[in-house]
């Protein structure tokens, strides 16, 4: 394993240099990437093309052919991008950030914060999920402070090279905390008496052998992951959801809703129902913004008996 590593790191250094060395052009020149890598990706390379195909025929049988394939070159269009502005990440001010991310109703953490309570927001693979890191530009100094935990949970990359360019890049505003580290992290926060606010992208089916909460979503029984309700319910929790919305390249506004203000005091799996129903509006509004790439349904699920 250790000369595996090395390797890895002799062959994608030079890769690292040329991505940071990117995140240092113009926004201009950015965009001229990213529609260079549209191209090569959507027309040349014709990249999980078939996937997403199929992906987009099945949770939208209302729509016409023609209506599919503008969704998906908007889709490729919206992936591309996403690349270049997470690359952009390494090397972005602070200002910089908060003019492109705009975040609105933080208030809702503040207020929990200062109640001694703490936060738990769902979010999902929908552009830019990266960047929902910098709430906490929008936080005051003494929520930025070791009193206070903001962070969100990753599944760390097989390939450790790229698990440490991403976790250097995603640590740039909040801390990142392994999935199986999480719950330790949080009971030693909870001890020292420190607040928490935590984001949980939560539209993966759940890992092979995990049970998770089956449900209609984009016409299809889907398996949502409910680990992140568990963890609300333990710890009692406000649970917002992170509603993004990109109002240009490069633009996005995120608004904080309210999904339930004491998660211990919901049904058994009701948060996770929610989240899928709300995610399911969310992906209709704009269905180029989510990931499609991704074979979601390649372990077909059953509805749960009654």
């Amino acid at each position: 394993m250790m000369m595996k590593a090395r390797l890895q790191n002799i062959l994608l250094a030079p890769l690292g240099w040329m991505l940071h060395l990117l995140a240092f052009m113009p926004w201009w020149w950015i965009w001229l990437n990213a529609d260079a890598l549209y191209f090569i990706a959507y027309h040349l390379l014709r990249y999980r093309r078939k996937i997403v195909r199929k992906n987009l025929v099945d949770c939208f049988p209302e729509k016409s052919a023609e209506e599919i394939r503008q969704i998906e070159k908007r889709f490729y269009h919206n992936f591309t991008d996403y690349f270049f502005e997470t690359v952009k990440m390494l090397h972005m001010s602070e200002a910089d950030m908060k003019k492109r991310m705009v975040f609105h109703n933080v208030d809702l953490v503040k207020k929990a914060y200062h109640e001694g309570r703490s936060t738990m927001i769902y979010a999902a693979h929908y552009f830019n999920w990266e960047w929902l890191t910098s709430i906490s530009l929008w936080f005051s100094a003494d929520m930025n402070s070791s009193h206070h935990l903001v962070g969100q949970a990753y599944h760390p990359l097989e390939n450790q090279w790229f698990d440490r360019f991403f976790l250097h890049l995603r640590n740039r505003f909040s801390t990142c905390i392994s999935s199986g580290e999480v719950l330790r992290a949080m009971i030693e926060a909870k001890r020292e008496g420190r607040q928490m606010t935590l984001g949980f992208l939560s539209d993966q089916h759940p890992l092979p052998g995990h049970k998770g909460v089956v449900t209609e979503f984009l016409h299809h029984p889907t398996d949502f992951i409910n680990g992140t309700e568990a963890i609300a319910r333990k710890f009692d929790m406000q649970v917002l959801y992170f509603h993004t919305h990109k109002i240009r390249r490069g633009y996005y506004e995120c608004t904080l809703d309210m999904m339930c203000p004491h998660a211990k005091e919901q049904p058994k799996d009701s948060i996770t129902l929610l989240y899928a129903r709300i995610l399911e509006r969310h992906i209709a509004h704009d269905p180029s913004m989510w990931m499609w790439t991704h074979n979601r349904w390649k372990r077909p699920v059953q509805y749960p008996t009654t």
